[in-house]
């Protein structure tokens, strides 16, 4: 699909087609910035797997790409809360953009179409974003999107010499799932 507005375009990711753009885009993630909490840098060997984990569960890869160069933009995607039964309707997200294109909305274009994506599924009730509790603009995000604050976790990370404060946003999908089952 396209996004008339701005001409970007919205695409399933795939990863013949964007895994080292993904792959650059976490790494720069992981050295510069408490966005997630690894130390090393990824291999492509790392992608395989996430992409095989992302397809062996039908989790959703959201991309934007720019139409004229076909560069992803930035990313977006959920996979499994805890590894429990019970929490098979939660799903923890998460939303990359590149460096080069931050602060133009691509992050709220890229949660609007995972939300979207959720609520169409049927399958997912919630929506668990955890983030750095020193990422304002992370956050300031969320709470646009509607989601709320349910917890702070102190000091779980240690990066950067400094301990890293883990904040919990939650969305609730109140009409999904139609009809959920136990087991």
């Amino acid at each position: 699909m396209t996004d008339s507005t701005t001409s970007l375009k919205f695409v399933s990711c795939s990863f013949e087609r964007h895994a080292e753009a993904i792959l650059a885009i976490f790494n720069d993630a992981i050295e510069n910035s408490t966005a997630l909490y690894d130390y090393k840098a990824r291999t492509m060997d790392n992608m395989v797997a996430w992409f095989d984990a992302k397809q062996k569960n039908a989790q959703p890869v959201i991309g934007i790409e720019d139409p004229q160069t076909g560069e992803l933009l930035g990313f977006a995607s959920w996979g499994a809360f805890r590894a429990y039964p019970a929490y098979k309707y939660t799903v923890e997200h998460s939303v990359y953009v590149h460096s080069d294109h931050r602060g133009k909305g691509l992050g709220m274009r890229l949660m609007n179409a995972l939300i979207e994506t959720a609520r169409q599924s049927d399958k997912v009730h919630a929506l668990i974003g955890a983030i750095d509790a020193a990422n304002g603009g992370s956050i300031a995000l969320h709470e646009r999107l509607g989601f709320r604050h349910v917890g702070t976790l102190p000091q779980v990370g240690f990066k950067f010499g400094r301990w890293l404060d883990l904040a919990f946003y939650q969305l609730m999908l109140e009409a999904t799932p139609a009809q959920p089952v136990d087991g």
